[in-house]
C-alpha cells in the first residue's frame, strides 16, 4: 500500500531542510515525523477495514492482503 512520506510533508519539510538543528530540535523532529508516520498508517489500515471485496480487487489487494495489513500494529510498516 502507497503511503505518503513524512519527508513530503510541508509542515514538516521546511525544518528538516534546516543544516544545524539543535539536538532537542533533531529528536522532536523525528519523533513528530515518527507520529505523522503511524497516523498515516492507522488511517490507511483504518480506511481498509470500509473497503469492499470489489473495491479491493480494484486496487489490486486481495481480502486476505487487506487482512493481513488490518492485523498489523501501526509502528510496524
Amino acid at each position: 500500500m502507497a503511503q505518503i512520506s513524512p519527508a513530503s510533508d510541508p509542515r514538516l519539510e521546511s525544518l528538516s531542510a534546516r543544516q544545524s538543528l539543535p539536538l532537542l530540535a533533531d529528536v522532536a523532529l523525528w519523533m513528530a515525523a515518527a507520529v505523522v508516520k503511524w497516523d498515516c498508517r492507522h488511517r490507511s489500515r483504518r480506511a481498509l477495514t470500509r473497503l469492499t471485496p470489489h473495491q479491493l480487487k480494484d486496487i489490486g489487494i486481495t481480502p486476505e492482503m487487506a487482512d493481513q495489513e488490518i492485523r498489523k500494529p501501526f509502528w510496524i510498516p
